[in-house]
């Protein structure tokens, strides 16, 4: 996709749906005067205004449009001097009011008006009164804006609280409206941590958020790779004038209300009684109804906050060092002074602290970075950390600070932290405390497995005692599943049972608790995978004080895998996007889920879906070097814009998916990753290629233990005209693997290989029962050409009505056997295959070359070809074929 502008000329209206709905019902109605919008500055008031106004208009209503202001209220009717026709006398107000109304309805009075009034509350009184004789008349209806918090006269008052007046409270865009909003905007989907950054940042505004996507543009902040938008690191910066709408907003406020906004900026949340410290109560009041503050009552504790985070960046870019440091110490001491004795304080003192002198006490910090750790904000951690002297940095130290850089996913920073702990191990538990995020983050480093499992193996020089043995034990499990060896690791995890290593090391019991449904999963063992998980998210959450890994959501990411691979599609979906939600800030656990929610789109054959999460997963892993996930997610991205007739985003993801370097097979990345080659070539029509690349993939899954990966490449062989190789296969590992999905392959591949239709339509019943929609739809197209043939015209057209539903689903795609089943009922599989190269632009010869055929056979093939579906050129092939004709 194209890069946008430095500054896009309209912001799409999204997300008012429902507005512009009650907008339409109210002005249906006979007793209509009018509607009012009400809401905070920014929300899109005017813009929403502006639609209602357009709707009146197509309705055969005559537009007007006036902007109230203070400037104009100066002067009677000055903001709608232009709607009073020329040659009124206004001498005579009375008069002169109707004249106006009179000359407005026309001579026959059927003319009828729509007027916006963009900030009603700045309305002079003059104009007010008009503008209620003019809807009394019948001839105008009001659509108008007004700012809350606001000042607004009787006379307006009165204007819009009449009966026939409706209103529309506007709030801020909700996070999901902000994303569809930014994909309209930007001309492609936003990766979802930019979108929480970007909600967090404007609150839902949409005037702050335009500033925001604005500035970023222009410093070239926000950028797309091709597939995602995404910020760079750091907040977003907006513009010089979202700065000066903002100083505006707070410069409403009176003088002696700038210390208290200014102590808010610096440590917000304040309790109620430290705010009233810093400022009279009478202040804080006028502040809350000026719509700067707000009061948050939690049980018996109330609080003081600004009510917009931009407020919070303004003020403190505004405030002298030296008045900075006076605040914060200020606030420091306030807090000390009633023994500092809640949960959060150790926190805030430290930070307040460091912010204002740059040191703090080693005690507190520490004790500040365990409540960070806790509320997994890692950035947070290593801020407090690194402020301890080295010669103060102890093992827990070492520990917590290198788990938050693991989790940040600076695996380099993170190595040098524990190696450097590691030194300081004497004690059994010690050792073991260390080994675990030591050999954790080796493992991501896209080193070889045995770096990882040479340092689990230097640990039992240090470690004699059974319990710690097991621990060891439990961590190579976790390592072997992690690289991709679910076989093996299950075996070392097959003890992981007791509750005796929950109580012994947690951590490690929490490490093998996560890789273990991984690996059950992979196999086909998936209602254990999904018990496991379960079992693992309640014991997280009870010890999640005392656990370095990660967030409890953490164990639902194996359940995404379990669940798809049960086909349980829609709980897979469900259960991925709230994980996400949970763990916006953990980015390396966020790469995986990408990845399962990616995969689970694929297999649901929602290709637009399953394309925008790999590139979000893409996004991730090459901001923390992780190639394996890279070559995953890039081959997934190939094979969904193959599938869109994307070819130049294919090929662009293909190329650099080459270019990564040849890693061994990890978690998921058994075979999977060739997904995108192989349907690139069944694009092109090279069907044996295509084949041949998902078959080499499938051996490497069968190898390695992924028996639910090797099932998927399989079923990829049985779509592009391979049923009859695999289908004896995919019948065994049906044997192999619980849950729905694996059958359903199985009677699919059965089906295809018979060409049975009435197998057909039951394999894309059961394909659709999963939510398979691409496969029932394949499924019930084969089933139609085959009804067809056999003359079974009305069988034939509830099939392609069927398949037709299901395709409606997956987002544009387009697969030879939907192209194929349709146009070419009559063409034999190797007349098909011929058929399908030449259509896009292989010459004859090469067709010979890469099926070993002769010229004079393929053109005979093609010739037929030709003659059955009655066309004359390779431009016209490709059409009956479904595909896009080749250019040369």
């Amino acid at each position: 996709m194209g890069r946008q502008d430095s500054k896009f000329p309209r912001w799409p209206l999204t997300g008012r749906e429902s507005e512009l709905e009650a907008f339409s019902a109210a002005w249906a109605t006979r007793r209509c005067e009018g509607l009012v919008i009400f809401g905070p500055a920014g929300v899109g008031k005017s813009r929403l205004a502006e639609e209602c106004l357009a709707r009146a208009v197509r309705e055969g209503w005559k537009g007007e449009r006036a902007t109230a202001s203070a400037a104009a209220a100066a002067v009677p009717l000055g903001a709608i001097t232009h709607l009073i026709p020329s040659g009124v006398d206004l001498s005579d107000p009375v008069q002169g009011f109707a004249q106006v109304v009179s000359a407005l309805a026309g001579p026959d009075r059927k003319r009828r008006w729509a007027v916006w009034v963009d900030d009603l509350h700045l309305l002079d009184a003059a104009s007010a009164v008009l503008l209620r004789q003019l809807l009394d008349a019948g001839v105008v209806r009001l659509i108008g804006t007004v700012r809350t918090g606001q000042p607004v006269g009787e006379t307006v008052d009165a204007l819009c609280g009449s009966d026939g007046m409706y209103r529309i409270d506007l709030t801020g865009l909700g996070r999901d409206q902000v994303e569809v909003l930014l994909h309209k905007a930007l001309g492609g989907p936003v990766a979802r941590h930019t979108l929480y950054q970007l909600h967090t940042a404007s609150g839902g505004n949409m005037l702050y958020l335009h500033e925001l996507i604005t500035g970023a543009l222009r410093i070239g902040s926000l950028a797309s790779d091709g597939e995602i938008w995404e910020l760079a690191l750091g907040r977003p910066v907006g513009t010089p004038k979202l700065t000066e709408l903002i100083e505006a907003r707070l410069a409403t406020a009176a003088p002696m209300a700038r210390p208290i906004l200014e102590l808010l900026a610096l440590c917000e949340p304040l309790p109620l009684a430290d705010a009233q410290q810093a400022a009279s109560l009478e202040v804080l009041a006028d502040l809350e109804e000026a719509g700067l503050v707000q009061v948050i009552t939690d049980r018996r504790r109330t609080t003081l906050a600004l009510v917009h985070p931009l407020y919070g960046e303004v003020l403190r870019a505004g405030i002298p060092p030296l008045r900075r440091r006076i605040q914060l110490l200020a606030q420091v001491e306030r807090t000390r002074a009633y023994g500092a004795r809640r949960r959060e304080d150790a926190l805030h003192l430290a930070t307040w602290q460091l912010a204002a002198t740059g040191t703090a006490d080693t005690t507190v910090l520490v004790q500040a970075a365990a409540l960070a750790r806790h509320a997994h904000d890692y950035p947070q951690v290593v801020a407090l950390l690194e402020a301890v002297p080295d010669r103060q940095r102890t093992l827990a130290i070492g520990l917590v600070l290198g788990e938050a850089f693991l989790q940040m996913g600076n695996q380099d920073q993170a190595e040098a932290v524990l190696a450097k702990t590691d030194a300081l191990a004497v004690e059994e538990s010690d050792k073991l405390a260390v080994t675990l995020p030591r050999t954790a983050n080796l493992m991501w480093r896209n080193a070889p497995i045995s770096e990882a499992l040479a340092v689990n193996e230097a640990a039992r020089a240090q470690v004699t005692s059974p319990a710690g043995r097991h621990m060891l034990q439990i961590n190579e499990g976790y390592m072997r599943i992690a690289a991709g060896q679910p076989v093996r690791g299950l075996t070392q995890l097959e003890n992981l049972e007791t509750e005796a290593d929950v109580s012994s090391d947690i951590n490690a019991w929490l490490r093998g608790a996560l890789t273990k449904p991984f690996g059950l999963a992979l196999v086909g063992r998936t209602a254990e995978a999904a018990a496991w998980t379960e079992r693992a998210y309640a014991v997280h959450c009870q010890v999640d004080e005392h656990a370095l890994v990660s967030h409890p959501a953490i164990q639902r990411v194996p359940l995404v895998l379990a669940l798809s691979e049960a086909g349980r599609l829609s709980e897979a979906r469900q259960t991925g996007e709230k994980a996400y939600a949970e763990l916006v800030a953990d980015d390396m656990v966020r790469i995986f889920l990408a990845l399962l929610l990616g995969r689970t789109e694929w297999l649901a054959g929602h290709i637009a879906s399953a394309r925008r999460w790999w590139a979000e997963a893409a996004a991730l892993a090459r901001a923390i070097n992780l190639a394996k996930i890279l070559r995953l997610a890039l081959g997934g991205i190939a094979a969904c814009a193959a599938l869109n007739r994307d070819l130049g985003a294919a090929e662009t993801a293909l190329a650099e998916h080459q270019a990564l370097p040849l890693l061994a097979p990890g978690l998921l990345s058994a075979g999977e990753e060739r997904l995108g080659e192989a349907w690139m070539y069944a694009n092109r029509g090279h069907l044996t290629q295509a084949r041949t690349v998902l078959t080499e993939a499938a051996q490497v899954a069968h190898t390695t233990g992924h028996t639910t990966g090797e099932a998927l490449l399989l079923t990829d062989v049985a779509r592009l005209g391979g049923a009859k190789e695999v289908v004896n296969r995919l019948a065994e590992l049906a044997t192999l693997c619980d849950g729905a999905l694996a059958p359903a392959r199985a009677h699919l591949a059965a089906a295809l290989t018979a060409d049975d239709p009435a197998r057909l339509i039951e394999a894309a019943d059961e394909m659709e029962m999963i939510g398979a929609d691409l496969l029932a739809a394949e499924a019930a197209t084969a089933a139609a050409a085959a009804w067809r043939r056999a003359g079974q015209a009305r069988k034939a057209a509830a099939a392609a009505q069927q398949a037709q539903a299901c395709a409606a689903r997956c987002q544009g795609a387009h697969t030879p056997l939907l192209a194929a089943a349709e146009s070419a009922v009559m063409l034999t599989s190797r007349e098909n295959e011929i058929a399908q190269l030449a259509a896009a632009g292989t010459a004859s010869k090469d067709i010979a070359d890469t099926l070993q055929l002769s010229v004079r056979t393929v053109d005979n093939h093609l010739q037929r070809a030709y003659a059955k579906l009655g066309v004359t050129t390779r431009r016209e092939l490709a059409l009956a074929l479904g595909m896009s004709p080749a250019s040369r």
